[in-house]
Formats: C-alpha cells, sequence, structure tokens
C-alpha cells in the first residue's frame, strides 16, 4: 500500500503532466525561461521582470540568475502591438550586466507609446539605473539599493587607456539618458558617480531608498499597489488623450468634407 508522500508526489506528477499538455511548444519555453506567462491580458498590464544579471550578447555564468535582452524586447513590442495589454508593470532587482543590452531595453521602454511603471525592489545597480528611470513613473521601495558608479571593463574603474574614449562616450550617453528620463541635476549625478569616499578601492555611491527620490532619480518611495495603483492611474490618462485624439480626427475628417461638399456647391456641382 502506498504512503501519503507517494500519493501526494503521483498526483503532483499528474497534475504537472496534465497542464504540460495544455501549452505548446513555444509557451512551455517562455515559461521554462521566464517563471511565468506574461500574457498580461485580465488587468491589461504586462508585468515584465528583470532579475539578476542583465545578459546581453555574451552569457552570462551558469551559477548566475540573469535576464536575457532577448526575451525582454519581444515582450516589449508585444505591448506596442497589443490592444489588451494597456501597461507595463516593470519589476526590476538586477545587479547591472551588459551595457549595451541594459541601454536598449531602456530606449526601447522609454520609446514605448502606452504607459509603464517602474518598481525597484532589492536593487537596480549600474547598468540598472537607465532601467529604473525609463518608465513614465518611478517607485522605489524603502529597503531597496541603487549603486551608480562609472562604466567599468572588470568590476574595477576603467583601466585601459585605448579604450577610454569608447568608454567615456558610453558612460556620457548613459548619463544623458538617465538625466533625461529623470529630475536629477547632471552636475550632482556626476558628483555622485565620480564619489571616491565611499566605496573601497572604486569609484561611486550607494542610494537607499528615500535617497534617490530626494536626489530626483527616482520619482516616489512606495509598494507594489502603490506602483499598480498609479499604472491604473496612467492607464486611464492615456485611454482618455487616445479617445479625444480620435474624436479630434474625426472631426477634422468631417471638417474637409463639409469645405469640400460647399466647393461643389459653389462651382455649380462640378
Amino acid at each position: 500500500m502506498k504512503n501519503k508522500d507517494e500519493l501526494k508526489m503521483n498526483n503532483q506528477e499528474d497534475f504537472d503532466l496534465s497542464h504540460e499538455s495544455d501549452f505548446d511548444d513555444e509557451t512551455l519555453n517562455r515559461l521554462k525561461e521566464l517563471g511565468q506567462l506574461n500574457d498580461g491580458y485580465n488587468s491589461g498590464i504586462q508585468t515584465i521582470s528583470i532579475i539578476g544579471e542583465i545578459e546581453g550578447h555574451i552569457e552570462a555564468g551558469s551559477p548566475k540568475k540573469s535576464t536575457k535582452y532577448e526575451h525582454i524586447i519581444p515582450m516589449i513590442i508585444d505591448v506596442e502591438e497589443k490592444d489588451e495589454i494597456k501597461g507595463v508593470l516593470l519589476i526590476l532587482n538586477t545587479m547591472g550586466g551588459d551595457v549595451e543590452a541594459g541601454l536598449a531595453i531602456s530606449e526601447l521602454i522609454s520609446g514605448m507609446s502606452k504607459p509603464c511603471v517602474t518598481l525597484v525592489l532589492g536593487g537596480s545597480h549600474s547598468i540598472g539605473v537607465p532601467l529604473a528611470v525609463s518608465g513614465s513613473y518611478s517607485f522605489i521601495v524603502p529597503t531597496a539599493t541603487m549603486m551608480i558608479h562609472p562604466i567599468r571593463t572588470t568590476g574595477l574603474v576603467i583601466g585601459v587607456l585605448q579604450s577610454f574614449l569608447y568608454f567615456q562616450k558610453m558612460q556620457e550617453r548613459i548619463t544623458e539618458f538617465v538625466v533625461e528620463h529623470s529630475n536629477v541635476d547632471k552636475e550632482l549625478f556626476n558628483k555622485i558617480m565620480l564619489n571616491t569616499d565611499e566605496l573601497v578601492n572604486d569609484m561611486g555611491s550607494v542610494l537607499v531608498g528615500e535617497q534617490a527620490v530626494e536626489i530626483g532619480l527616482i520619482d516616489a518611495v512606495g509598494s507594489l499597489s502603490d506602483a499598480r495603483n498609479k499604472l491604473f492611474e496612467l492607464i486611464k490618462e492615456y485611454e482618455h488623450e487616445k479617445c479625444k485624439s480620435k474624436e479630434d480626427k474625426n472631426s477634422t475628417k468631417k471638417s474637409k468634407g463639409s469645405s469640400k461638399n460647399n466647393k461643389k456647391e459653389d462651382n455649380g456641382g462640378k
């Protein structure tokens, strides 16, 4: 006779197999890679999480948790293409990672027509900073941290003279993006980034929760519920503007049609 643990295990296996057959190969792969389906259709919100190291052109080491940018980019494009999705909730707990991949995702998010609210949990370090400010509105939980430092090659400040100009230009692009998409002053941001009094044998600063808000980097300290409420508010505004734009467009069409008819009448119906 089977004991309770064996029965429980068999039931769990049956449950897993029966549910697995409900998904196609593409959906199963997406579930395995992302840990969730992220269809976002019931609430109208697409949740995207960026966890661990941001993986770009080179694969991250196997012991590390990573988020692949080739998975995130199609999800963001889906948001723009699907009418069922009204907005994005971007959850961040990242150590940073591939600079170009992180900046590419940030640019894509900032260029969306639909609203996006970002929420920093745990931390959003290095290239995670542009990601945190890329949305329409940003939140950070009280205990989360953000490490701001210059671009590095192998964990330390730039040390290769031949690469200096390239890294300098890349750093300027990141700084400009952060300043443009937040309320932080450029001079203050550079000062915090080049601080030599806080990190051992390195440059940079660590901001905790409220500190990121005080300098204008993040909009507000808040929780998941705060982020969701703000997103629903922005979606409402977006939908209102969308309807208004449609009405104005229809009104313009009617006006053009009316003036065209009047012109015909003036010309004797020709």
